[in-house]
């Protein structure tokens, strides 16, 4: 019987290559996988893009959409305008008696008159196509803002254009034809004519925005009715130089623009206050 039969280990170099690692090799093998599998983490984050290209190229196909949808929009209002030219053009002038300067002055007037009342006429449509592009990376306050107010920003769009047509605009015309009349033969273009009309309105129906632009700020948290007071004065100050700009260069046509730009500001602070009042029924 061999009497080394029963013993495990024949020398202590076997029992050191036969055992199992000490838990300490063992911890340090497992801290070296974990900080290996760290690095490789790490290189694989940095490697991929902020931005999946798949996103981007989504995002890239849904804005050309959108603008392909616009341009097809403001060239049918476009063909519409340019074609019923004939018919609606004796109301806007309201009989005045204007002249054109040479042959190509027509076409260039037809053109940049259509081109502006097209661009006008798709504005809605503009709007509703951006909304549908940045809507789904919108907030949710933000996204229920411009989906509750928009319909009333295009109307006081409208409500500002026709303020300057029915009456800064002619008040203002008569005022600054009468004055020239004292002195000289007074003969008004086409194109000044039209270009002293969008003068006339167009700011007024972006001045008009003015409540919905205060309500928006303040429900981000940006505007409060009590900031919007302190500075009332600086407000009509800045207000003032406003209307100097936009307006023709008479003080009747700034006086009608300043008087209600006043009381939209005034509106303005009543709505953040009436806001700022629920907000904070709705927190107690």
């Amino acid at each position: 019987m061999d009497p080394y039969e029963k013993k495990k280990y024949l020398s202590p170099i076997d029992k050191i290559k036969n055992e199992p690692p000490a838990p300490m090799e063992a911890s340090i093998e497992s801290s070296y996988d974990s900080s290996t599998s760290d690095i490789v983490l790490e290189e694989t984050v940095k490697n991929e893009p902020l931005i999946p290209g798949e996103s981007l190229f989504g995002h890239l196909t849904e804005l050309r959409k959108q603008i392909i949808k616009a341009l097809v929009v403001f060239v049918l209002f476009f063909i519409i305008v340019f074609s019923t030219i004939n018919i609606w053009f004796p109301y806007v002038t309201r009989g005045h008696s204007l002249v054109i300067l040479g042959p190509l002055e027509v076409v260039k007037f037809y053109m940049t008159i259509s081109s502006t009342l097209a661009l006008g006429l798709s504005l809605p449509f503009f709007v509703h196509f951006l909304w549908s592009f940045v809507k789904p990376g919108l907030k949710e306050e933000e996204s229920r803002f411009l989906g509750l107010y928009a319909p009333v920003m295009f109307l006081l769009f409208l409500l500002g254009i026709a303020f300057g047509y029915f009456v800064v605009n002619p008040l203002s015309y008569s005022f600054l034809v009468g004055l020239g009349a004292a002195n000289f033969n007074v003969m008004v273009s086409a194109s000044e004519y039209m270009h002293f009309l969008i003068m006339t309105t167009v700011p007024l129906g972006l001045l008009f925005e003015l409540p919905i632009v205060a309500l928006f700020l303040s429900s981000l948290g940006i505007l409060t009715a009590e900031s919007m007071k302190k500075v009332r004065g600086w407000s009509y100050i800045a207000m003032g130089l406003g209307s100097a700009l936009i307006t023709p260069p008479d003080f009747i046509s700034q006086l009608l623009v300043l008087i209600p730009m006043i009381i939209l500001y005034e509106i303005s602070i009543t709505l953040v206050k009436r806001i700022e009042r629920k907000q904070i029924e709705s927190t107690v």
